[in-house]
């Protein structure tokens, strides 16, 4: 239970939930409270079906490209904290979408590479490559299910949300998630440079 609750904690730091709901509130001005929820339910199909490929076929992909775990860790660990400070700096906000047919902007870019980005990919192809275990594998999969179960509902909720934090009180939510996600980071690279190393 603690170990599902731990990886839960980080997928969901992962995914940038706030930043997400950020981008998909102000992609979505002017849309009806059904023309929003479809998108939200399109959203979290695509990154959910995304997030599994890249955890579940994450060693394939290492050897398929002759990559170490290690040197994407560290890749991986730098791009995460790139994303992280853009949270931070608020520079993110500056690159959304112009509004068009929710079949168009679900998957691309809502769903990838603003849901699931480069950072939240490397994060997943390490996780994956390094768990072998059936157990774990199952473990993380539910808390990864978890996570994206609750940040859908979080966009499907995010016309009340919208209501009572305003733009603001979403923005502070999303560079405090920005400066979680740097802490990840930095533990990723430092541990991919230590690993390589060695």
């Amino acid at each position: 239970m603690i170990a599902f609750f731990t990886t839960w904690l980080q997928f969901t730091v992962l995914l940038t939930p706030f930043f997400v709901l950020s981008m998909f509130l102000s992609t979505t001005i002017g849309w009806s409270e059904s023309d929003r929820r479809r998108l939200a339910i399109r959203i979290g199909v695509a990154s959910y079906v995304a997030c599994i490929i890249l955890f579940y076929f994450g060693n394939w992909i290492f050897h398929a490209f002759g990559i170490t775990v290690d040197a994407f860790r560290i890749g991986g660990g730098a791009l995460l904290f790139l994303t992280a400070i853009d949270l931070v700096r608020g520079d993110l906000q500056s690159s959304k979408p112009t509004p068009l047919d929710s079949s168009d902007i679900a998957v691309v870019p809502l769903a990838i590479p603003i849901t699931v980005g480069p950072g939240t990919t490397g994060a997943l192809l390490v996780i994956g490559a390094q768990t072998t275990e059936i157990h774990l594998r199952l473990i993380y999969t539910a808390s990864l299910t978890a996570a994206l179960a609750g940040l859908t509902v979080l966009l499907l909720l995010g016309s009340a949300l919208e209501r009572i934090l305003r733009l603001r009180g979403i923005t502070i939510l999303s560079k405090l998630t920005g400066l979680f996600l740097s802490a990840m980071a930095a533990e990723m690279f430092v541990v991919g440079i230590r690993s390589f190393f060695k």
